[in-house]
């Protein structure tokens, strides 16, 4: 069976403890043969709503801290990165690093995270047609040197793109399924499936969202193929600094993952 990719963790590191009391739940994902599991906190969330909103530690001692989950645990690491001169420094701690959906068609991000060895994980925008991805995969593989395309190609050389939804008005997402098989054509698809409930500025100058929808949504995408999945977990949601209305506790995160991995017994 080829390995789920997995991708879960805290929205932003709120605190090393709270970052390693995540990671000791997660850990048996990442001791699972069955999964290419990457553990995800953001050192810095630069694109709150708010200026007032809670960003994280900073680039410095956030590595510090994602660099500490990976001597304890043996975990790899995925973290976002925001400006172009943070990939080189992050690629040195990072595993994968991570283009934010507002971000993905920023060509000289695209350009500099390809240039360290690290694999990409490019979220989609909100904003963006499906198909319009492949635009910014090619980014990375021609910054690589390849010139070649398509599903295989990316795989191969470290690049995945994410879905997390597609703007529906003002302050809402939808899941148009549709895009899970277009983006597919172009590099593996991870399915966002916490940030595809996100409801963008609904809580008051922070986003608000409608956690009882992960799973379904979650067991959908299962269901029409993807590659991996993305989640955002936390030991208490409602306590979390950030995005705390569509996160997942750990224990509904295991369950749906004992879910996930059913389903996609089924269609392989």
């Amino acid at each position: 069976m080829k390995k789920m990719i997995l991708i879960a963790g805290p929205c932003v590191i709120e605190s090393k403890d709270l970052v390693f009391k995540v990671a000791k739940q997660l850990q048996e994902f990442s001791n699972d043969d069955r999964f290419e599991f990457y553990f995800k906190s953001s050192f810095d969330k630069a694109n709150r709503t708010s200026i007032n909103s809670f960003r994280g530690p900073g680039l410095d001692e956030g590595l510090k801290i994602l660099q500490s989950v990976k001597n304890e645990f043996g975990m790899k690491i995925l973290t976002d990165i925001h400006e172009s001169y943070q990939a080189k420094i992050v690629s040195e701690v990072a595993d994968v690093l991570q283009i934010p959906a507002f971000l993905c068609r920023q060509t000289d991000l695209l350009v500099e995270a390809a240039k360290t060895k690290a694999k990409i994980n490019i979220k989609k925008g909100q904003f963006l047609n499906p198909s319009d991805i492949k635009y910014s995969v090619k980014k990375i593989l021609q910054t690589r040197g390849i010139e070649e395309e398509g599903y295989d190609i990316a795989g191969k050389n470290g690049v995945f793109v994410a879905e997390r939804g597609s703007s529906f008005g003002y302050g809402n997402l939808v899941v148009d399924m549709r895009s899970l098989v277009i983006m597919r054509e172009f590099a593996p698809v991870i399915f966002d499936a916490t940030h595809s409930v996100q409801m963008p500025g609904a809580a008051g100058g922070s986003s608000g969202g409608k956690s009882e929808f992960v799973e379904p949504l979650a067991r959908a995408a299962a269901a029409v193929g993807v590659d991996g999945f993305f989640f955002e977990t936390h030991i208490n949601p409602c306590e979390a600094l950030c995005d705390g209305p569509n996160m997942l506790n750990i224990n509904r995160f295991k369950e749906c993952i004992k879910t996930l991995i059913k389903i996609q017994n089924i269609i392989e």
